[in-house]
């Protein structure tokens, strides 16, 4: 009783299994965890069975049972707006093969908290992992001018912050490939970016429009690779004009051509 109050399906308890929905199956199947009163639950991808409103529902329940219990979970998803939403940390883990010839296994790339691996990825996976849309990817060449350095791609040259430059020196990545990282939500259209990051600026067809209310997707291509900006829904830009952009140097990520590892967030 104490487990469908907490749960909130009291009223469920004489309904047989067929009479349920979705939802209260999932609610069901936490309260059989909530009556052994385990020092562990473990949960691996319980609400990928759901529909999106009903995934979005539960993930606030569980994040309140999870507050209400004060008990340790685990949780496993491949989801990672759920693992941004629900963890106080996350361990992001990659397929690798087998060192002993026997199919893959699974490799822990990063253990933190959701805005540590969001905001500082060890490496391109996890950087690429974490967020949605996920970051956006481009083949540079790194250039070293004095105390400067500047990621060169296609027919640009962005210049780095100054800390983000002495990482590029330091580490002997003077005329060196690299891969330049630049997320979404970093770069802008608007006349004051554009304004402000001058030294940061592209210009490209819009290959995409989405609309998601508050906010605007637009996909275009740099340099071959296919990227994407989240920017105001009040932006002027639609498919196939012809635009300028601006990155925000210091989100700026760099990545080793060879190891993917990060040389600098």
């Amino acid at each position: 009783e104490e487990a469908a109050r907490i749960l909130d399906i009291s009223h469920l308890l004489d309904r047989k299994p067929k009479a349920l929905s979705g939802g209260q199956r999932q609610r069901v199947a936490l309260g059989r965890a909530i009556v052994r009163d385990p020092k562990v639950f473990l949960l691996d991808e319980p609400l990928s069975n759901l529909d999106a409103k009903l995934r979005a529902q539960m993930r606030t329940e569980i994040a309140k049972l999870h507050k209400r219990l004060g008990t340790t979970f685990i949780y496993v998803t491949h989801d990672q707006t759920e693992a941004m939403t629900l963890a106080d940390r996350i361990v992001i883990m990659s397929a690798t093969k087998n060192p002993a010839g026997t199919g893959t296994i699974g490799r822990v790339e990063q253990i933190g908290s959701p805005q540590e691996v969001y905001k500082n990825p060890v490496n391109k996976f996890v950087a690429g992992f974490i967020g949605s849309p996920q970051m956006n990817f481009v083949d540079a060449q790194c250039v070293v001018e004095g105390a400067k350095a500047f990621l060169k791609f296609d027919k640009y040259q962005v210049e780095l912050p100054e800390a983000k430059a002495k990482k590029l020196i330091d580490g002997g990545y003077a005329g060196k490939n690299v891969v330049f990282g630049i997320r979404p939500e970093d770069i802008y259209d608007s006349a004051e970016h554009l304004d402000k990051f001058a030294t940061c600026k592209i210009d490209s067809d819009v290959t995409g429009y989405e609309l998601l209310g508050a906010e605007v997707l637009l996909y275009f291509t740099v340099a071959g690779a296919n990227m994407s900006a989240r920017v105001d829904s009040d932006t002027t830009a639609r498919y196939g004009d012809h635009i300028e952009l601006a990155f925000d140097p210091h989100k700026i990520h760099v990545f080793d051509k060879e190891t993917e590892l990060t040389i600098t967030n």
